[in-house]
């Protein structure tokens, strides 16, 4: 019988539910149309978690495996072995971490909370879980020790008090030290919570108990009571031990160090205070800050070493946090970026009752992790493999690209790896634990980072990895401030004023453009090559929208007005008021600031070193005493040569290849005329005089002329080429043809010692959106409402293939240029390319606009190209080359075309998604045949068009945490999961998209969260996660020697099964804790099999069933021979009767 497949059957219901709404014609379109895509194609789950532990707490380090382990304030584990190898684990209560413990070479770790709860969690499987917890409900838990080779469990509380736990059951035993028979008796004080707990290297009976009032007891574990107490009068922050067990170094609260005999509880042999100034007179010296730990360790052939943290003087105000290493008679000061959370020395044995021989010490800091090495003078540190470097400086935008050229990773890393932190340790780094995933996810990843100090970093992403390839400084580009009192006046950001706004990239031809919040973009070129720019190619771009007075609607003609002559007065009294410069910049404080960029670009030479550099720097300016708006939509396109980016106010078309402005326009001059989306202002507004950056020319206008100029741009160049001026007359040749229809203007106006000015001013009137109640805004009666509603931003962009004009569906696409607006308009410009070569060098581009294409709900985000099969339309792209090479050597690759198919010359499908919908519009008839309603509700924050399991479709992330995903092109729902609550605006500013079924997003300032929504991906998540636990022997006991072993000077050893178990101990009341089974138990265990551990035991089974089948073939073999035996026997009596007997006896 036929299996019933309900999820098919809502495939179904819903394909036909999205496509009631669209036209009879596109349905017959779209039904030869193949969607591949299914519900089962589709699932989300987390995979991996990449950089620095948000607010660390603890840490812990496992010296057999190479493991380390870190806590955080919001109960996360993360895990670290070899480069490559992380791990991410999550408490469910969210409780701070303040201990961990590993079970050494045992595959288990513990954790403890701040909520009195501990959890033993099993690192054997490649997703750890929680095996058992045990929740204290009368105590607060403050210190753990869990000794080496040992299942039973210190656990110290606020109350003085310890209690044992096994951790092989989880479950108390009735062993407990009380505080009051710990401390003496004559004692009236409480002496407060248990800071330390440890073990005598040499007696494992003999445990050493710290109280944070400064009294130390040494506690007999057999006898139950205390051997020897230690008191001081200052506050203990922590314990170390001599391996040999015979002292023990204390750290206080006054910055001193005491040094005890275990024999001699009276006095500390040395008191000694690291960083306090010593008096003349001998007297005790000054106070320091509290050390907050000390580690003691000692070498077999030299000093011991003995590592703290804290203890410096207070008069040291201002001073960062530093780590000391006292060894021998040197003392070394490290100083530290961040305060120190905590930090472990490494050593060569996990015995403590050896030489420890120390290594390395691992420092961790609040936003960094450092591992100094102890082995070379000077101590380095080791080159940090992890990618922890990815809040350096706060994120401010990301991308993420799947599938990218498979040379583009190597060209990056050549370039990186000189850039990598000299001076570090040349030793291997020593946490080297775990094993790679062997998943077949193989295919090239890149996540670009943009960042507040204006660096741009690009990592390789592959294979659930995260590695650091090559960091781009932008803020080379500009002058820097030296002081407050040398910061320019026209910054419109107090801090940080070259963070990355934006980012755009080629990956084919590695073309690389950034926006910066200072109102700048910059486009580089890669190159291999080392190169010297003496001067830094400059376009200033002065763009304003402005809405003008509105007269009378009353005229129907269109009328072109002509154009000025340069130099001539008009008799309008606005026309009569000068007009400010275009080329030198005002910013005084008589007046406004105006023609004056936010940032100085450098007027130095620029060496550029191998990587990428920088082709052009593109500024807008201040007019009339207003700051340029924040760019907020950038695109490049390298086979056209274009860079286009808009904001606010309008958008810009920038030739970076002539480095010359095409166009600059307000997002309202691209509107046809007769559109009827076109908005009326709501009320009157007086217009500004010409000087506010408006040039106009009312005095030949008629009077709709006046009320159709809502936007003015202007621009200024400052190009050091000879063949500007050419170019720029060119340009002006190709605009006034360009824009010569539907009633447009182009004025150009050269002033005598100016550069050549180029003013592109379109005539149109200026409406309203009032076409839908549900995107349609609030408006009040205040001008700045009046204004701020009026201007409509640019949201996205995309240059492609297209046909941008309702043309014959014969006729074959053409360059265009598609502009998304925050408004729901997508808009269309037609683009003419010169010839390749040189023609593409010296003759100007032609730009058209086209009117508007669909109209949507919301602000545009994305926009896509299929072809009439429903494949998706690539950009056109140009392949890299080397741009510094000599003319003999320099062979410039051809531009890359979209993949040309029949289909594509037939006609087009646009797909366009909003924050409320998505469209899917056939061209060139413009005909809407598919539209969707994503959420009435909520709204998109970021959308994409993407492939995945050779299918195309769209996925969404909405501000309510739904990601959705939608087929293509009939935009049937494929997926719907609420995965996660716009709960920070980090979230919404670094979610995005790729390829292949991938996403990510940072979770916090220091940590980026990658997901999947492919159902492929998710069924061998198993195999492509790194493994934590390997099978490793655990490293020999130290030899006891003769002498010792025959007069009992070595380790004391404690039955201590004997001495806590329930036989000897008792049970522990059931009212102190609860233990409570964790998911991890058999879930664990059956997990356990794709690691390590399942391969050996799957080695095993398969031993064992080749033994019995060795077996089964013994018995048989066994069995053969005696049958052969009885054979023989057999053989041999029949041969004897017969052998005296004649042949006629027989």
């Amino acid at each position: 019988m036929k299996k019933f497949n309900i999820r098919k059957v809502l495939d179904g219901l819903t394909a036909a539910s999205s496509s009631s709404a669209s036209a009879q014609s596109g349905n017959k379109e779209n039904d030869a149309i193949p969607e591949s895509l299914q519900s089962e194609h589709f699932q989300l789950c987390k995979t991996v978690r990449h950089g620095f532990p948000h607010q660390p707490s603890s840490m812990a380090f496992d010296p057999v495996q190479k493991i380390l382990a870190i806590g955080t304030q919001s109960g996360a584990l993360r895990l670290f072995g070899r480069a490559g190898v992380e791990c991410y684990c999550q408490h469910e209560s969210e409780a701070a971490v303040i201990q961990l413990q590993f079970l050494v070479n045992e595959g288990a770790l513990v954790s403890a909370l701040t909520d009195d709860s501990i959890h033993l969690w099993n690192l054997r499987q490649k997703q750890p879980a929680i095996l058992h917890t045990l929740k204290f409900s009368k105590e607060r838990i403050t210190f753990c020790h869990l000794p080496f080779q040992s299942k039973w469990l210190y656990v110290g509380t606020e109350r003085g008090n310890i209690y044992i736990v096994n951790v092989e059951s989880f479950t108390l035993s009735g062993y407990v030290i009380m505080w009051n028979k710990a401390i003496e008796l004559s004692t009236k004080t409480h002496p407060g919570p248990v800071v330390h707990i440890s073990d005598n290297p040499m007696d494992e009976g003999k445990l050493l108990i710290g109280y944070e009032c400064g009294i130390v007891v040494l506690w007999d574990l057999k006898c139950k009571k205390a051997d020897c107490r230690y008191n001081y009068d200052e506050a203990i922050h922590s314990v170390a031990w001599h391996h040999e067990g015979k002292q023990f170094i204390c750290s206080h609260s006054d910055g001193t160090l005491t040094t005890w005999n275990v024999r001699a509880p009276a006095k500390p042999v040395q008191t000694i205070t690291p960083h306090g100034k010593q008096s003349k007179d001998g007297k005790k010296p000054e106070p320091c800050k509290p050390i907050l730990k000390v580690e003691y360790k000692t070498t077999r052939a030299g000093d011991p070493f003995m590592v703290l943290s804290g203890g410096l003087s207070y008069d040291t105000l201002g001073r960062r946090s530093c780590l000391t290493v006292m060894h021998g008679k040197s003392t070394t000061v490290l100083e530290m970026d961040y305060p120190i959370v905590d930090f472990l020395t490494l050593c060569e044995t996990p015995y403590p009752n050896d030489f420890q021989e120390p290594y390395a010490v691992v420092v961790l800091l609040e936003k960094d992790l450092v591992v100094i090495d102890l082995g070379q003078i000077g101590y380095p540190v080791f080159e940090n493999p992890y990618p922890l470097s990815i809040h350096e400086s706060p994120v401010t935008c990301c991308e993420y690209f799947a599938d990218c050229p498979a040379e583009l990773i190597p060209a990056l890393y050549s370039v990186g790896c000189r850039q990598k932190r000299q001076g570090c340790s040349k030793k291997e780094w020593p946490i080297s634990g775990g094993n790679w995933g062997q998943g077949t996810h193989s295919y090239p990843e890149i996540l670009v980072t943009g960042h507040a100090d204006g660096s741009v970093k690009f990592w390789d992403a592959s294979a659930l990895m995260l590695q650091v390839l090559y960091k781009l400084k932008t803020a080379k580009v500009f002058e820097r401030a030296r002081g407050k009192e040398e910061k320019p006046s026209t910054d419109i950001v107090d801090e940080d004023p070259f963070a990355i706004q934006t980012l755009s990239w080629c990956p084919e031809s590695r073309i690389f453009c950034v926006a910066g919040v200072s109102a700048h973009v910059i486009i580089y070129r890669f190159s291999k090559q080392e190169v010297t720019t003496e001067v830094i190619p400059l376009l200033e771009v002065r763009l304003q929208c402005e809405l003008n007075d509105v007269g009378s609607p009353d005229g129907a003609v269109e009328q072109t007005p002509t154009l000025p002559t340069p130099g001539t007065t008009s008799s309008s009294p606005q026309e009569s008021e000068p007009t400010p410069p275009t080329s030198t910049g005002s910013n005084s404080s008589d007046g406004p600031r105006d023609n004056v960029p936010c940032l100085k670009v450098r007027s130095t030479a620029l060496n550029q070193s191998s990587g990428y550099q920088v082709e052009l720097v593109v500024q807008l300016l201040w007019v009339s005493g207003e700051p340029p708006q924040p760019i907020t939509s950038l695109a490049v396109n390298s086979a056209y040569g274009l860079v286009v980016f808009g904001n606010s106010n309008g958008l810009a078309v920038v030739d970076y290849l002539q480095k010359t402005l095409l166009l600059h326009m307000g997002t309202l001059e691209l509107y046809s005329p007769t559109e009827p989306y076109l908005r009326q202002p709501c009320s009157p507004r007086k217009t500004q005089p010409s000087g506010a950056g408006c040039e106009t020319n009312e005095g030949t206008n008629t009077t709709e002329e006046r009320c159709k100029s809502p936007t003015s741009a202007k621009m200024s160049r400052k190009i050091s080429s000879p063949t500007t001026e050419h170019k720029t007359d060119m340009a002006e040749i190709v605009l006034r043809q360009c824009f010569h229809k539907q009633s447009g203007s182009v004025k150009v106006a050269r002033r005598p010692g100016t550069a050549p000015m180029l003013d592109v001013q379109r005539s149109q009137s200026c409406g309203s959106f009032n076409t839908n109640n549900v995107f349609a805004r609030s408006r009040n009666s205040s001008v700045t409402s009046i204004d701020r509603e009026s201007r409509e931003a640019i949201s996205s962009f995309q240059l492609c293939d297209s046909f941008p004009r309702k043309t014959d569906p014969a006729s074959a696409p053409g360059p265009s240029l598609w502009v998304g607006t925050s408004q729901g308009a997508v808009l269309a410009v037609s683009l003419s390319m010169p010839p390749d070569g040189d023609q593409r060098l010296q003759e100007p581009v032609g730009v058209s606009p086209c009117g508007t294409l669909v109209r949507l709900k919301g602000g545009v985000l994305t926009m896509a190209f299929l072809d009439t099969s429903g494949a998706l339309i690539p950009r056109p792209c140009e392949l890299w080359f080397e741009p510094n090479a000599t003319n003999q050597d320099r062979e410039r690759p051809k531009r890359r075309p979209p993949a040309s198919s029949p289909a594509n010359s037939e006609g087009q499908y646009a797909v366009v998604c909003s924050e409320k919908q998505a469209k899917v519009v056939s061209l060139p008839s413009q005909a809407c045949v598919h539209k969707h309603n994503i959420t009435d509700a909520s709204f998109v924050l970021r959308a994409e068009v993407v492939q995945l399991a050779g299918g195309l479709c769209i996925v969404c992330f909405c501000a309510n945490g739904h990601i959705m995903a939608l087929s293509l092109p009939s935009l049937r729902p494929l997926l719907d999961v609420n995965y996660l609550p716009l709960t920070d605006m980090r979230i919404a500013r670094t979610f995005c998209f790729s390829n292949l079924g991938q996403a990510l997003y940072m979770n916090s300032s220091m940590e980026i969260q990658r997901i999947t929504y492919s159902q492929e991906t998710c069924d061998n998540l198993q195999e492509m996660l790194s493994e934590l636990f390997t099978p490793v022997e655990t490293p020999e006991a130290p030899n006891r020697g003769f002498f010792k072993g025959l007069f009992g000077g070595g380790a004391q050893s404690l039955d201590r099964e004997d001495l806590f178990g329930e036989t000897t101990a008792g049970k522990a009341s059931s009212s102190l804790a609860q233990h409570i089974p964790g998911p991890g138990g058999m879930e664990g265990m059956k997990g356990a099999a794709s690691g390590v551990v399942g391969d050996l035991a799957r080695a095993r089974i398969a031993l064992d069933e080749r033994g019995q089948k060795l077996g089964e073939l013994e018995d048989r073999t066994a069995a053969m021979m005696a049958s052969a035996d009885s054979f023989s026997k057999h053989a041999h009596g029949i041969m004897l009767k017969y052998k005296d007997k004649k042949w006629y006896q027989l």
